[in-house]
């Protein structure tokens, strides 16, 4: 049997990967800038991940969604949270062409109406209604043309109005970013007018985040920077960290909870069930909880691995922007503790062959025997390893609950010099 012709292939196979990085087959090196259509988000082969896939397969590979899952429960727990969306429900699929195919068709059960606007140059999937709603011909079977769909051209307000007053548009879709058209961003003015225009004529705004959701745009939803809620929200790629070989994304479908009936009724009523499985969970917890990963390597070094930081982390996101078609941003993170800041000043003195430290900073009478002071043991371990044994000096230095992160010292002499550090558990 031969594989399905879908597309041209690279002609290179990668078989193993690695933070960042990946091999082929006859052992060139990549820097994977890819990601498998965006899926890797945390890497290849992260050994957290790969101790808890191994752990839950040696548990339970696979069930039915007809028993309990509690994972499940815990997933939307945390999900909820990152994203903001607490007050949503998450319908879990199997893949992102899955969760638009499915938002599409709840909202066609929620106001009873047929016809679907999209936008021109706009990718939801190649699964029958998510083609459809894909605004390319060439992959539009004759099969897939009964769906009634409209493409307009992005950020034009006016022409979504008009088709809206015709009262047939079931669902307006749209990409927080698109991607496969090119990197092409609707106006804050003009989500937030969609959103009051889906309202105003009874339609369903469906935010497809497949591509530019997890924060990958600077917030966790592209569609967050107009400050708006859609009814529906499609996700996938980011959401599971895949090995290339063996395991697939997922799709979820956030549902306000007026459509939520409409799964009920379509699924449970009729005994169906959507399979879905374990292995994003953990990785979400640990991203959250104890480890930090970025590009499948961890930010933080050994010497950080203190109870402090396996605490609640912070992560901010800043400088989104957009340069030739491509999106950047820059994102920043702290463990929520509380930094306390030191400073003393010190001098060596050849009569006693020691250092003497004192409570003010470096200035004319900092040096009073008054001021003296006893610095603690490991401060002046530093001092006496790195420090030149003559002159006066500065000192900073950091800690977090009395525990050394940093030291800083500054020589004085005829003209101040900026702040050397000669300690930091960063490095």
């Amino acid at each position: 049997m031969n594989l399905f012709d879908v597309y041209p292939l690279f002609n290179i196979e990668i078989v193993q990967g690695k933070g960042c990085h990946v091999w082929d087959s006859e052992g060139n090196e990549y820097l994977d800038l890819y990601g498998g259509h965006a899926v890797i988000s945390v890497g290849h082969s992260h050994p957290t991940y790969v101790k808890a896939i191994t752990e839950q397969v040696n548990k339970l590979g696979f069930y039915s969604n007809s028993v309990i899952n509690s994972l499940q429960q815990k997933l939307a727990d945390k999900l909820g949270k990152a994203s903001g969306y607490d007050d949503y429900s998450l319908f879990l699929i199997n893949s992102g062409a899955e969760a638009n195919e499915n938002a599409l068709k709840l909202a066609s059960f929620h106001n009873g109406k047929k016809r679907v606007i999209a936008f021109k140059h706009a990718f939801h999937g190649r699964t029958s209604a998510a083609v459809r709603v894909t605004d390319n011909p060439k992959i539009i079977a004759p099969v897939n043309e009964d769906l009634a769909v409209t493409y307009l051209p992005l950020n034009d307000a006016s022409a979504v109005e008009e088709e809206l007053k015709k009262g047939d548009v079931s669902s307006v879709i749209i990409e927080g970013i698109q991607g496969v058209g090119g990197i092409q961003l609707p106006t804050d003015d003009f989500m937030r007018k969609l959103r009051n225009l889906c309202t105003a004529y009874d339609a369903c705004l469906i935010l497809d985040e497949i591509q530019s959701g997890y924060g990958r745009s600077g917030k966790f939803f592209a569609h967050q920077y107009a400050g708006i809620k859609p009814d529906l929200i499609s996700v996938a790629k980011g959401i599971a960290k895949k090995k290339l070989e063996d395991l697939l994304p997922y799709g979820e479908a956030f549902l306000k909870d007026s459509l939520q009936q409409q799964v009920i009724k379509e699924f449970f009523d009729n005994g169906r069930k959507v399979e879905s499985s374990f292995t994003c969970v953990a990785v979400i917890d640990d991203n959250k909880q104890i480890t930090i990963i970025r590009n499948g390597d961890d930010i933080l070094d050994e010497k950080l691995e203190y109870e402090w930081l396996k605490g609640e982390v912070e992560y901010k996101y800043k400088n989104a922007k957009v340069v030739n078609g491509k999106v950047f941003f820059e994102i920043s993170f702290a463990p929520k503790i509380e930094i306390q800041e030191h400073e003393c000043s010190v001098r060596y003195d050849k009569k006693t062959n020691s250092y003497i430290y004192y409570e003010k900073p470096y200035r004319s009478n900092a040096f009073d025997e008054s001021n003296q002071m006893e610095a603690p043991k490991e401060i002046r371990k530093i001092v006496e390893d790195n420090i030149v044994k003559k002159g006066k000096y500065s000192l900073y230095w950091k800690t977090v609950d009395e525990k050394l992160v940093s030291l800083s010292y500054v020589k004085h002499g005829l003209v101040d010099t900026v702040p050397i550090e000669v300690y930091s558990i960063y490095k």
